[in-house]
């Protein structure tokens, strides 16, 4: 199997417990329910009824009509707070005082306002800004008028703690503005004695400061400087270049510079189309010495001279433009150095200047900044908006609040289930007595021989095939597989204290070995509290005792029942001694002589922990089988039964578990589906008529066999 579906298995399994301890404790669970369910009811029924009356009052934002520096509406502190106020005992005085409660209710002051807060509950309600005051009294018409006061209290004192506050403020805001002004004559006393000694003047809202001027004065002239030295170096560029041309280049290039009245450009263009024109008629045919030619040569040449005289002139004209920028230059740079030292002597002498200055506009500014926030404040102050307003008055219920009966009897019941299963948990915790199989066979290492289920009859009183015979049948067949040693036929049947049913356990194991087709003998060796005889409506005065101590034969103390092959020895008359008698020759030979003549002895005996007699038989008989009653006797008392059995030399073939109910115990239904299953034979279970004597191991089990084939 997976690991998952082992997993799955033991949470089943787990589950099946739980459900097994609610089924085995359900009276307890049933009985805790009750009781806890009626005493809620009980409760319920006698707490005294309540009415309840509701006043809203809407918390309005102070800010928006005093300027309060209180934190925000929505803040749940603040809130918090406002409860507080609501059942402060300075509120609740009021209340007490506007409604005569000491009087009404005689009792001193201190009384009142703690019972006032024991009634009082605030709650806001959620997404508002509205104040719930709740407040409980076994009266609804006090409850009202408790409401409707504290209510009004809470208004009253919250208006006139607002009112207080602003007045407060404003003036705390009079005496900062008066502090202001001192400071600001001050500020302006020192300003003035520093104009004075600098001797720049200062004008009141003016935003040129004498810095500010001599940097505009400094920009203008670096603008100035660099305007100079890009002219300065474009003449520069000029000159060089006319320097390093040719005769026909310097013409070109000064006919291009773009400086103002170049005569160049224009000559330069006349010449240029007078000797276009000269070579136009040259290609027409005219000769060098014709008139045209001739005339257009001189003009020519006239121009040329114009022209170099004209680059001449234009050449000195860029020199002394450069040399007249570079002065200017120099000068300017000169002059700026200067203004840079000046400026840097400015500075350290304004120092003082600035500092006065600035102190005294800060000073005049938040002087202004108070004068208008006093002037808010005033205006507030004439129109006040309430933090306060009643929203919806409170009225008188008609229906209590208190107790809720619905509730109280739903937690009731609810609290008594838990408490119930609680009970039962531990109870099962703490309950060690024998619950299952798993818990005979781990502590005792023996098996379990048979389950008898609850409430089984005696079988030899009950008419047809019962299938409460069927359980006592595997117990049959498990001794007779169980047991190494097949002479091994002498039994007693032990328990651990009183009332586990042992005694009804070996009539009916007696039985039906008996119907099995064994001869049976039962002997009952509880010389304490005999019951064997009571089974059979036998006469118990002649038996065990009377053997042991007489010279009686066997046969005068043996009884036939009236079942077939079962045989009966009663106790006899009770002994002062038993357990002297028990421990004695004759009862050891009496064990090992009808051993010789039956072919199953069992033996009834007392309680092995509450007596000696048990051990005694324990010691004398072949085999001893322990009957434990379900639920009963504790784990250590069972082991200590089976350690009782061993220390005389006993030896324990198993257990039966008795008095299971099958009904609540599912694991048991498995041991025990016979009754299901069962149905009784067309024809009667066969009796054997065959004398006292053994029988060897292969007809017992022979006869076992047969029996078991009638049975399926």
């Amino acid at each position: 199997m997976s690991q998952p579906n082992q997993a799955n298995n033991e949470a089943s399994l787990h589950a099946i417990d739980y459900w097994q301890v609610l089924r085995n404790r359900y009276g307890i669970i049933l009985l805790t329910f009750l009781l806890v369910f009626l005493t809620a009811a009980v409760i319920t029924q006698v707490m005294t009824k309540k009415y309840s009356s509701t006043a809203v009052v809407q918390v309005n934002d102070p800010r928006q009509g005093f300027g309060s520096s209180l934190g925000l509406i929505e803040s749940r502190q603040y809130f918090a707070t406002q409860f507080e106020v609501i059942t402060a005992a300075r509120t609740l005085k009021v209340v007490s005082e506007s409604l005569d409660l000491k009087s009404k209710w005689g009792r001193d002051e201190d009384s009142v306002i703690d019972a006032l807060k024991a009634m009082v509950e605030t709650k806001q309600r959620t997404g508002t800004d509205l104040i719930e005051i709740t407040v409980l009294n076994i009266k609804p018409e006090d409850a009202r008028e408790i409401a409707k006061e504290v209510a009004l209290a809470y208004q009253t004192r919250r208006n006139q703690e607002e009112r207080e506050r602003a007045e407060n403020q404003l003036q705390a805001l009079d005496d900062e503005i008066e502090d202001q002004k001192d400071k600001v004559e001050a500020k302006r006393k020192v300003l003035d004695t520093i104009v004075r000694i600098t001797g720049r003047p200062y004008f009141e809202g003016s935003r040129n400061s004498p810095e500010a001027v001599e940097a505009q004065i400094t920009m203008r002239a670096e603008e100035n400087a660099f305007e100079m030295k890009k002219n300065r170096d474009q003449y520069k560029i000029y000159l060089d270049r006319l320097a390093t041309l040719d005769s026909e280049q310097v013409l070109r290039y000064a006919a291009e510079l773009p400086v103002d009245n170049n005569t160049v450009r224009n000559l330069h263009a006349e010449f240029l189309a007078l000797s276009r024109e000269a070579e136009a008629n040259k290609a027409s045919g005219l000769g060098a010495r014709h008139p045209n030619m001739r005339v257009m040569g001189e003009r020519l040449v006239g121009l040329r001279t114009d022209l170099d005289s004209a680059v001449s002139t234009l050449r000195e004209s860029l020199q002394t433009n450069f040399e007249l920028v570079s002065e200017q230059l120099e000068a300017m740079e000169n002059t700026s150095k200067e203004q840079q030292k000046e400026m840097v002597d400015l500075a350290t002498e304004l120092h003082d200047y600035r500092e006065a200055t600035r102190d005294y506009e800060s000073s005049l500014a938040l002087l202004q900044e108070l004068k208008l926030k006093h002037s808010s404040e005033r205006v507030g102050l004439r129109s006040p908006r309430e933090p306060i307003t009643i929203q919806e008055e409170p009225k008188v219920s008609t229906n209590p609040v208190s107790p809720k009966v619905v509730l109280n009897l739903v937690l009731g019941a609810v609290m008594g289930l838990i408490l119930g299963i609680a009970i039962a948990f531990f109870l099962e915790y703490i309950d060690t007595s024998v619950k299952s199989l798993e818990d005979v066979e781990r502590f005792l290492q023996v098996p379990v021989l048979a389950v008898i289920p609850k409430d089984v009859g005696v079988l030899h009183k009950q008419s047809g095939m019962s299938p409460d015979a069927e359980a006592y049948r595997i117990l049959r067949t498990n001794i007779e597989f169980n047991r190494k040693n097949p002479e091994d036929n002498s039994i007693t049947v032990v328990s651990g204290g009183a009332g586990e049913g042992k005694s009804t356990t070996l009539v009916n194991l007696a039985y039906v070995c008996a119907q099995g087709g064994y001869t049976t003998l039962m002997i009952d060796a509880d010389l304490r509290r005999p019951r064997l005889h009571t089974f059979f409506d036998i006469n118990n005065s002649v038996g065990l005792t009377n053997y042991l101590t007489t010279d009686l034969m066997l046969e005068d103390v043996i009884l036939q029942t009236p079942a077939d092959n079962l045989y009966f020895m009663p106790s006899g008359v009770l002994p002062a001694d038993a357990a002297g008698i028990l421990n004695s020759r004759r009862m050891s030979e009496l064990v090992q002589e009808v051993k010789q003549r039956f072919d199953l002895v069992l033996i009834d005996s007392p309680p092995i922990l509450g007596v000696s007699d048990a051990s005694v038989l324990a010691s004398e008989v072949d085999l001893t089988m322990i009957v434990v009653q379900h639920r009963k006797l504790p784990r250590n008392m069972l082991m200590r039964v089976k350690q009782a059995v061993e220390n005389v030399g006993g030896q324990v073939i198993g257990v039966v578990l008795n008095n299971v109910d099958i009904r609540s115990d599912n694991q048991y239904q498995y041991y025990t589906s016979y009754y299901t299953y069962y149905a009784p034979s067309a024809e009667p279970e066969k009796r054997s008529n065959r004398p006292v004597v053994k029988t060897d191991a292969a007809d017992k089990k022979k006869a076992v066999a047969s029996n078991d084939d009638e049975l399926y």
